[in-house]
């Protein structure tokens, strides 16, 4: 029988940890939480599950991700990556194990469903569902992509099939915590926007091919979209969403999303970009030589 190790990053994630541990029961052999020194209960709740917890000082998740891989004393055949505030829903409907017995052996990873709940609603129309992500790899075959956001899983050879498995983002926090997440995840943003045609950044990452899968697309659509004029984007990418994707079909719930996170969140991801531009008078190799000094810890 294949074996399976789930990797659960973690920080202050008290009131989504129980639920997503509970989630993988049945489904994992192995469960490794890797947490960025939580001031909350976190790690008290990890313990109830006896489940081994090793610390780490968090630069960004895919540095932590990988971090995880190399230090997990990882016995399993495969590799599960799940975010705490995520759970599996219909694990019930699949045998994992068997599935992955049954496998070719040129078949190296497995892409899964991610569907997110936000204000109690599922986004399931803007084109949010379903999210094909790579998120089960054989051991030792797949790492995480050295980027500060939308970082995907790359596998070292073989390919990846999909898997009818749902993994359902569902934050339990509040529109205030969301606001200030996504104030840090457009900090991150605007470091990337600078990173992605540098020397900074030349480590294998998701091929951009808009006939390729959700990742490949994602990222052939994102190289595209950063070559519109700051400001302008971010009403293209909501007008796109919202009515051509028919995000409105979510109710308030995603006129709420589309607007904060296809406008809001894309229009401030610009501001930090042209903050830096102003304050290095657009010089890259300055903005560059910033960033690398001004990784963010926690």
């Amino acid at each position: 029988m294949s074996t399976i190790a789930a990797i659960i990053l973690t920080y202050n994630e008290e009131l989504h940890i129980a639920r997503c541990i509970n989630s993988l029961k049945g489904i994992v052999d192995e469960i490794y939480v890797v947490d960025s020194f939580s001031n909350d209960r976190t790690i008290e709740i990890v313990n109830e599950f006896g489940v081994k917890v090793i610390q780490n000082r968090f630069v960004n998740q895919a540095t932590q991700f990988n971090w995880a891989l190399n230090t997990c004393d990882i016995e399993s055949d495969w590799i599960l990556r799940i975010d705490a505030d995520e759970y599996i829903d219909n694990k019930n409907n699949i045998n994992l194990h068997q599935k992955l017995l049954d496998l070719p052996s040129t078949v190296t990873g497995l892409l899964v469903s991610r569907k997110i709940i936000f204000m109690g609603k599922p986004l399931l129309h803007g084109g949010w569902y379903p999210k094909w992500n790579l998120r089960i790899f054989r051991t030792g075959i797949g790492k995480c992509e050295n980027r500060w956001m939308d970082e995907h899983i790359i596998l070292s050879e073989g390919s990846a099939v999909q898997l009818q498995l749902d993994f359902v983002d569902n934050n339990l926090n509040d529109l205030s915590w969301w606001i200030a997440k996504h104030n840090d995840y457009a900090s991150r943003e605007a470091k990337d926007f600078f990173l992605t045609h540098s020397s900074l950044q030349v480590e294998k990452s998701v091929s951009a091919k808009f006939w390729g899968n959700d990742a490949e697309r994602k990222r052939w659509l994102k190289l595209k979209y950063m070559n519109f004029p700051l400001f302008v984007r971010p009403f293209i990418n909501f007008i796109y969403r919202y009515i051509l994707l028919r995000g409105f079909l979510d109710g308030k719930q995603g006129l709420i999303w589309h607007f904060q996170q296809g406008l809001w969140y894309r229009f401030l991801v610009d501001t930090k970009i042209y903050e830096l531009k102003s304050q290095f008078n657009n010089d890259k190799d300055a903005i560059l030589k910033f960033i690398n000094k001004n990784q963010t810890i926690k």
